[in-house]
């Protein structure tokens, strides 16, 4: 019975009783299993306590048949992280005996003590453990901090027990004396005014007394010492996470979000991704532009999808969140030169749309309400060919090929200009100070509106006849004539990779980066295919077919990873999505999700198979992908 009123700590720190979070005045402390080695190393004949009582007898009788092994330094780590995994799932007699045999302790005496006196709430003594262990902490000066998280939550117990003035006298005589983090001193005595627990752990933000909020605490505690006094928290679970991680950044084809580090992984096998999960089929085929079309580019958050076409038209695409297909809503009609470029705000809630080389003409639209906002025209000599919008999505530039850009806002005023810049492609640094804008004489530069200061980027030896930003502003991607898709570090200024297989001539094609962390790449081109690179690789990872003339640009949709758009010249915009096996997959996979989930909240569930799909438009011709809802 004992053993089974026993907790323990999310650090794995065994406490006694932690359910009420504190022990009797004249009880016994919980010795425990770290006590098993004693500083030279051999393991001692220490009496178990009240949390593994009903196993003395049974250790007993280990003591005397397990002799301590002799293990390397790095397999008494492993059987350190192994130890504190299973007593932190509960498996604390699996954990004693693990270390009764090994010969290792799973933390120092001292480290141990400290740990117990916290899940106890014994504040007294936990600080005078400090005492044994400020000589081993990382950095002496984090002692007063430790001090400090030990009289916050101090206060804040007696504070939820109704004991006023004891949690004054902490505040006064422990926690202001320490002159430290005065900002939350002051935050602490506004809680005296909470009537209720509920409101001061609402108000605090805290689990409230007991081995949740210890257990915090003591998580927050521990890293101050060093792994060799006491382990990190949950060891093995960041050593598994990060192990899955790297396998994922080597895996080419990973393009599934997860919300834990381990769905969808198996620790018993390497993982790696089927290229299937790529977007390689055609999933929707959009024919309602009657001409070439010239652009296309999802809002940035990816409800949306903007297309330009030489037809002089507009066309805004609703994405459905469930199955990932396109549903025209409004066209937006005017623009007498067509359309060869389009920009969204950062919000979303505006588009700016640019015509070809000879248009003197930029226009603005509201784009929930279809209404146009400003439509700039400077100058008739004027070529405004590329916008980029500020990060602010109040002000944006705009320029083309004769020579000039602006800085305009939202009412199409004039703000700043720069003369002497024949644009072919622009974008705004992240800072939110600097334009890039690639020239007519092969390079990049930055142009800084606040100083009036200009300086090169990069140099490349052909025409530049695009350009795209990742997001973090890092890394530029450039389709170059007769040259390819080059990838640019703007920081360190240095060319990356050159990527290989498509067909780039003297057209404008725009490419960009995308997928799950935008690992990937994907390109148009004259050949009349789409071509996808993961971003560490140069030849194509897939060549997507279907377009029957040059593709002129493509776009990931920022919010469905596995989702691509790309529009041509033959007058379509194909939308590309994972594989139909894939597809089927994810719908099991999400499918059982749900059914186990309600399996454990003893509740049924209407099973939603992949054989009877959301509808989808007509033109669509593939069945639904269920699991796109969540990014998958």
């Amino acid at each position: 019975m004992q053993q089974q009123q026993a907790t323990t700590a999310k650090n794995g720190c065994s406490s006694k009783d932690a359910n009420n979070g504190s022990k009797n005045d004249g009880g016994s402390a919980t010795e425990s299993l770290y006590g098993l080695k004693n500083v030279d190393g051999v393991v001692g004949a220490t009496k178990h306590g009240g949390l593994f009582a009903d196993a003395d007898q049974s250790f007993a009788e280990l003591d005397g048949l397990i002799q301590p092994k002799t293990v390397s330094k790095t397999d008494q780590e492993i059987v350190r992280i192994i130890g504190q995994h299973l007593t932190s799932i509960g498996l604390h007699r699996s954990a004693e005996v693990l270390m009764q045999e090994s010969g290792c302790r799973l933390d120092h005496p001292a480290a141990a003590k400290f740990c117990q006196h916290v899940m106890d709430g014994d504040w007294n003594k936990a600080e005078m453990d400090l005492t044994e262990l400020k000589n081993v902490l990382v950095c002496p000066q984090n002692l007063v901090e430790m001090k400090f998280l030990l009289q916050e939550q101090k206060y804040l117990e007696c504070l939820e027990d109704g004991r006023v003035m004891e949690a004054l006298n902490v505040l006064r005589h422990e926690l202001t004396p320490l002159g430290h983090n005065v900002a939350r001193v002051h935050e602490l005595s506004g809680f005296m005014m909470c009537s209720t627990g509920e409101e001061l752990r609402e108000i605090a933000q805290w689990q409230g007394k007991g081995h949740l909020s210890r257990g915090a605490l003591m998580e927050r505690l521990q890293r101050f010492l060093p792994a060799s006094i006491m382990l990190p928290p949950r060891r093995l679970h960041a050593l598994l996470t990060q192990a899955v991680d790297s396998q994922k950044d080597r895996c080419p084809y990973h393009n599934v979000k997860s919300n834990a580090p381990f769905d969808n992984v198996s620790l018993l096998s390497d993982h790696l991704c089927s290229k299937d999960q790529l977007p390689l089929e055609t999933w929707q085929i959009l024919n309602d532009h009657c001409d070439e079309v010239w652009f296309c580019r999802f809002s940035p958050d990816g409800t949306m999808l903007a297309t330009g076409s030489k037809d002089t038209t507009v066309m805004i695409w609703i994405v459905d969140p469930d199955n990932c297909s396109l549903t025209h809503l409004k066209t937006l009609e005017g623009h007498s030169y067509g359309v060869a470029y389009l920009s969204w705000s950062p919000d979303s809630s505006h588009l700016a749309a640019c015509g070809p080389d000879d248009c003197p003409e930029l226009w603005v639209w509201q784009v929930e309400t279809g209404q146009l906002r400003t439509k700039l025209s400077h100058a008739t000599e004027d070529s405004l060919t590329s916008c980029a919008w500020h990060p602010d999505g109040r002000r944006f530039v705009a320029g083309g090929c004769r020579g000039q850009f602006y800085l305009c806002d939202l009412e199409g005023n004039v703000l700043e200009s720069w003369e002497g810049v024949r644009v072919q492609a622009l974008a705004w640094k992240t800072d939110g100070k600097t334009v890039l804008a690639a020239d007519t004489h092969h390079r990049i530069r930055g142009y800084n509106f606040d100083d009036l200061t200009d300086c090169n980027i990069l140099q490349e030896d052909h025409p530049i006849m695009s350009f795209t930003v990742n997001s973090t502003g890092r890394l530029a991607l450039l389709n170059v004539a007769t040259q390819g898709v080059h990838l640019w570090d703007l920081q360190d200024r240095i060319l990356v990779r050159k990527y290989q297989g498509l067909t780039q001539g003297f057209y404008t094609i725009h490419s960009g980066f995308g997928g799950l962390g935008q690992e990937f790449i994907a390109s148009g081109s004259e050949d009349n295919k789409v071509f996808v690179w993961h971003i560490r690789r140069e030849l194509p990872l897939a060549t997507l077919t279907g377009h029957s003339r040059t593709v002129n640009c493509v776009h990931w949709n920022p919010r469905f990873p596995h989702l691509l758009a790309s529009a041509s010249d033959d007058g379509t915009v194909r939308l590309w999505g994972p594989s139909q096996e894939c597809r089927d997959s994810a719908n099991a996979a999400s499918t059982q999700a749900a059914t186990n989930n309600a399996a454990a909240a003893g509740s049924t569930v209407t099973n939603h198979s992949s054989d009877s799909p959301k509808s989808t438009p007509s033109n669509s011709g593939h069945s639904t992908y269920t699991g796109a809802s969540n990014g998958s």
